[in-house]
């Protein structure tokens, strides 16, 4: 069985010395991993995960979650070697179909395909493979390589989804599933089924396969205000997983009840 580790997730929306102020605190009181976001129109998340490698030296860092349709594989796969590489061995890679693209006109297609093949592309650019990738969306030409020196040959894949088909991908490929904004756990038990369909293709154990939930968080001293700050946060992203948690039912219209927002955040 897979360790149960604790992480703490940033927006995109922060300066650089506060993401270093963060990361220095989150390794102190023992989280174990720090994600920083990659939501569209907030900064680039390898930003803020360089401020965090250079000043930390245990926890895990990543982002959760970048997407083949607005960053070339080949370009992830270089962001997450020069994190990999300034975190001495610490970096993993989030990758998903992304969300809110259609505001930039971006209808992705055949998403489980995309993200196979960008996961592949990625293992073979680590991997110092130079006999180049023709897949059915994404191709690199024999010889390519990254120009920097690489950490390591090989980082954990996480892919986050809701999705049935890629959860079943992950379970074949990836090392961690997560279902972001959500803290269900009736979701867990299906993700926990859906990625078995995939790693039993593979012929491994599902169990190999860890689970994250991207519960919404909000501390405060006064649990009443720390419950309206995690439901104004929780809109945010209610219209995309809402509809995608066949374990709940929000008629239209109703107030966010506690039993809701119990399902989507911890406050």
């Amino acid at each position: 069985m897979r360790p149960r580790e604790v992480g703490l997730g940033l927006q995109g929306n922060k300066t650089a010395d506060e993401y270093a102020k963060i990361a220095k605190l989150a390794e102190q009181y023992g989280f174990d991993v720090l994600t920083v976001f990659s939501d569209l129109t907030y900064q680039p998340a390898i930003v803020p995960l360089m401020a965090a490698a250079l000043n930390t030296s245990r926890i895990r860092l990543g982002p959760a979650c970048l997407n083949p349709f607005t960053l070339h594989p080949v370009e992830i796969a270089g962001q997450v070697a020069a994190l990999d590489f300034a975190s001495n061995g610490r970096a993993y890679l989030g990758l998903a179909r992304g969300a809110w693209l259609e505001k930039i006109g971006i209808q992705p297609a055949r998403p489980v395909r995309a993200l196979r093949e960008a996961a592949e592309i990625v293992r073979l650019l680590l991997a110092r493979d130079l006999g180049g990738y023709g897949g059915e969306i994404f191709s690199v030409a024999p010889g390519t390589t990254l120009q920097f020196e690489i950490e390591r040959s090989r980082v954990p894949l996480l892919i986050g989804t809701w999705s049935p088909k890629t959860a079943a991908l992950a379970g074949e490929i990836a090392d961690e599933v997560k279902i972001g904004g959500s803290a269900n756990p009736a979701m867990v038990r299906r993700m926990r089924v859906l990625i078995g369909l995939g790693s039993k293709r593979a012929g491994r154990s599902s169990e190999e396969v860890g689970i994250v939930v991207g519960a919404v968080t909000v501390v405060a001293e006064d649990g009443a205000a720390a419950r309206r700050l995690a439901r104004s946060a929780v809109a945010m992203y209610l219209d995309i997983v809402g509809r995608l948690d066949p374990t709940t039912e929000r008629p239209a219209g109703e107030v966010m009840s506690d039993d809701m927002l119990d399902r989507f955040a911890m406050a």
